[in-house]
């Protein structure tokens, strides 16, 4: 058996973490589902973009903007009741919002609804992060990359399956498989032992923003951000290349090569044993997806692009894997789950506006090129934060946390 087989088979004989990774990545599929279906939906019944965009993006904004404040709450009691009360709250705002479009409610109220849904959405990739960086260390690398290779994954399958739905019924649909899908990640979650055992670490009152501003954290935060700008540019970059060279139909499957890439060399990465420190990591992560998007403003042939992607890709889930283990290192017990949900709020934030920024570029006069450059200038700065001096984690005396096995 490879050492790449055993790696992952260790994590996955660990009593609960099938439960963990199958719940994760159904809670994680609505944050790729629900924007898009709402998006058709509500261009559908009004005929506007306009409207329809911003709907949208307000679900993903609230999304990013409520998580830090129950991540906070779920670290002082625990995920569970958070979980419960969003998994409930969930599914009959999802319903509301469905209601309200189809209803031809007031743009307003479609715009509450929208956020509403987000703020309900079920506080999953912070817990499940959270669950792993108690794991026993031996295995924690290898569970942050499968953790972060199922996120990618989320993100292929997701509007996939909302084009499927769509297609064969109607976006309305699609929001209810969404709703669904959240309600049993949630659930599982819930369910499971590692969070059944959970306990919380008693600490005093912090600061609004302690988390962030712990020796480190504004420095991946900050990273973290620029490299979602990247991401989002790219993804809106790709459809409108794919549509320039006269083959709209192939911008799924650019896409897909590119996740394909990312996910495998997750899985390679996440078998590999690496000397070299967490901060470094991360900066030749970072340094290896700014080398991958550079020559794709040069391309003309989809064909090359699409090789390109693949390869370039390879470097995403390496870097995001290593940035949970950064964040993990860095966060106190009493504050390791809304320290995730942080990194998640950079990743809805960021990704929303790279996207906005690049759409802006491809309609202006410097086309997908632009686009495709500033993805590239984004993941560059990316590497340049990590540079700037200022408070270091002391990473080897980070505080120690009760290992569950998942």
């Amino acid at each position: 058996m490879s050492l790449v087989m055993r790696s992952y088979l260790a994590v996955w004989q660990l009593p609960s973490a099938p439960v963990l990774l199958l719940s994760a990545f159904a809670g994680r599929l609505p944050s790729a589902m629900v924007p898009l279906a709402l998006l058709l939906m509500v261009q559908e019944q009004t005929g506007s973009y306009a409207i329809a965009g911003g709907i949208s993006a307000t679900f993903g904004i609230a999304t990013a903007l409520v998580a830090p404040v129950l991540g906070r709450l779920a670290d002082r009691r625990s995920p569970r009741p958070v979980l419960v009360a969003q998994a409930l709250a969930y599914p009959l705002l999802l319903a509301a919002v469905a209601l309200a479009v189809l209803g031809g409610a007031p743009v307003p109220v479609m715009f509450a609804a929208a956020a509403a849904v987000g703020m309900s959405t079920p506080l999953v990739s912070g817990t499940v992060r959270a669950l792993w960086s108690r794991v026993d260390p031996r295995v924690r690398p290898t569970a942050y990359a499968l953790d972060a290779t199922s996120t990618e994954l989320v993100f292929v399958t997701g509007p996939t399956l909302v084009a499927a739905l769509t297609f064969l019924a109607s976006p309305g649909i699609a929001l209810a498989v969404a709703g669904v899908l959240g309600v049993g990640g949630a659930f599982g979650i819930v369910m499971s032992a590692p969070m059944r055992a959970w306990q919380p670490v008693v600490a005093p009152r912090r600061r609004l923003l302690a988390t962030v501003t712990l020796p480190g954290m504004p420095r991946v935060l900050l990273s973290g951000t620029a490299l979602m700008l990247a991401v989002g540019g790219l993804e809106v970059a790709v459809p409108a290349f794919a549509d320039a060279a006269g083959s709209p139909g192939i911008s799924g499957l650019l896409l897909a090569v590119w996740a394909l890439g990312s996910t495998l060399g997750g899985l390679w990465f996440g078998a590999r044993v690496i000397s070299a420190s967490l901060p470094r990591q991360y900066r030749w992560g970072l340094l290896g997806v700014a080398i991958g998007l550079a020559p794709l403003a040069a391309v003309s042939s989809p064909w090359v692009l699409g090789a390109l992607l693949f390869l370039g890709g390879t470097a995403i889930a390496p870097t995001l894997t290593v940035q949970s283990s950064l964040v993990g290192s860095i966060a106190p017990a009493s504050a390791v789950t809304e320290a995730f949900t942080w990194l998640s709020t950079v990743a809805f934030g960021a990704s929303a506006v790279g996207a906005a920024v690049g759409g802006a570029l491809i309609e202006g006069p410097y086309g997908v090129a632009g686009a495709l450059v500033m993805a590239t200038g984004a993941a560059a700065l990316a590497v340049a934060v990590t540079l700037l001096p200022g408070r270091r984690p002391d990473l080897p005396v980070a505080p120690r946390r009760d290992v569950v096995h998942a």
